[in-house]
């Protein structure tokens, strides 16, 4: 069954969200015509009076990857989605432009040094990665009160004890000694892989500290994904995933893995938003309330629900009962708004072309969900898909599991580029 349609009145005011099949006997009989399509909302034609409108609330399961909205009316869940944050891309992204800019740094000023008193971060700063999380969420937040009944908002409030994840047995002094009391990390490194190369085994060599998960994929410097490799070794894995590079040798897979433990950026990254995400939900003027992550565990347990991030989203806070109208929730991406940069650089950091200044090409930019009637040719028919444009008319569109070249007199506008592809 399909996500609940929204419902906007003749003044523009939010009504209860209908059935799918409500809404498709509107739309035949020409009472509403289509709003939007993601999420999908209707407008209605004439004023509609003494209508009672059943409050909803707003139901949020943050997550470091995902984060799971549900709205739920009374006891009812009737719409759910999934959005998947870019914050690794906003990550590398930011590397990569430093990178580029200390090359023209040391090329064009003399190794003049990068400035970095005369900049006050201000209080409560959060890394662009990590404030992309907070924001995304909150502006589906906006969509749903701007399209719904919306009265109450609930936040799942989670902490997770970092250390408490590295060592179940931790207590006492331990807390405030770190993961290597008394080692260096070199040292440390030498003692664990028994000084011997990690992948080949060679000893009485020359050994370099290696990353089991590559830094250029999202790797981080703890100990539990570093490891020691012959130089060999280490220059053959390069950015290539271990699984891949082990793909033949599955018994010294199973055994490196087995060794290194689970990252805990994910972690990290909840705990880090969590209050800002919550103070950012206050801000709105709605009523907010949280709940732990174990009382979603409870709830989802005890009222026999599968585990998904909507799902748990539906399932936060205090939950009596609960009956799912939905099995398809929407998925959302979070895309970005294409980028400023003019000159496009090639992997060291040289220019390769010049990109245009502007956005749109015969009303058209990136992003935007389109039909395409094709009447002939190999890729006749008709389509719905992202389009990518070119300053010239061919567009490249989009589609699940394929894309091809397409003329913009095909198209037609479906839906405007908002910063998030859909799917279900």
């Amino acid at each position: 069954m399909s996500n609940y349609v929204f419902v906007i009145d003749s003044d523009r005011q939010p009504c209860n969200p209908i059935h799918p099949a409500q809404a498709r006997l509107l739309l035949s009989q020409k009472k509403a015509a289509v709003l939007r399509c993601y999420p999908f909302t209707i407008l209605l034609k004439e004023k509609v009076e003494n209508v009672e409108i059943k409050p909803l609330t707003i139901k949020i399961d943050p997550g470091s990857k995902v984060t799971g909205l549900a709205l739920v009316s009374e006891e009812n869940v009737i719409w759910g989605a999934e959005l998947t944050h870019r914050s690794q891309q906003i990550k590398s992204d930011l590397e990569s432009r430093r990178a580029i800019r200390r090359s023209r740094r040391n090329r064009k000023t003399r190794y003049r040094p990068a400035r970095f008193l005369n900049r006050k971060r201000q209080k409560r700063w959060l890394a662009p990665s990590l404030q992309h999380r907070v924001e995304t969420t909150l502006t589906w937040v906006k969509k749903l009160i701007r399209y719904c009944p919306v009265t109450d908002i609930v936040q799942e409030l989670v902490r997770f004890d970092l250390q408490k994840i590295e060592n179940p047995e931790i207590s006492g002094i331990e807390y405030q000694q770190g993961e290597l009391p008394g080692y260096e990390v070199r040292e440390y490194l030498l003692q664990k892989w028994s000084r011997q190369c990690t992948y080949c085994g060679t000893k009485n060599t020359p050994l370099q500290i290696e990353h089991i998960h590559p830094k250029s994929k999202g790797g981080t410097n703890r100990i539990s994904n570093l490891c020691i490799a012959c130089e060999s070794c280490n220059t053959s894995k390069g950015t290539h995933d271990i699984k891949d590079f082990l793909s033949g040798k599955q018994n010294l897979l199973k055994q490196i893995l087995s060794q290194a433990k689970t990252p805990l950026k994910d972690a990290a990254a909840v705990n880090s938003t969590r209050w800002a995400l919550f103070n950012a939900l206050k801000a709105t003027g709605l009523s907010v309330s949280t709940g732990s992550g174990g009382q979603t565990k409870f709830n989802r347990t005890r009222l026999n629900i599968l585990k998904s991030h909507w799902l748990d989203a539906a399932c936060v806070g205090k939950v009596e009962s609960l009956k799912v109208l939905t099995k398809q929730p929407l998925l959302l991406k979070a895309m970005g708004h294409g980028t400023r940069q003019r000159c496009r650089v090639n992997r060291f950091g040289f220019p390769v072309g010049h990109a245009p200044k502007a956005k749109f090409f015969q009303g058209f930019q990136t992003g935007d969900i389109v039909k395409a009637a094709i009447p002939k040719g190999k890729f006749s028919g008709h389509y719905v898909g992202r389009i990518a444009i070119r300053f010239r008319p061919s567009f490249v569109l989009q589609l699940p599991n394929s894309k091809f070249d397409v003329h913009p007199k095909y198209l037609i506008p479906v839906q405007k580029h908002d910063g998030f592809s859909y799917s279900f």
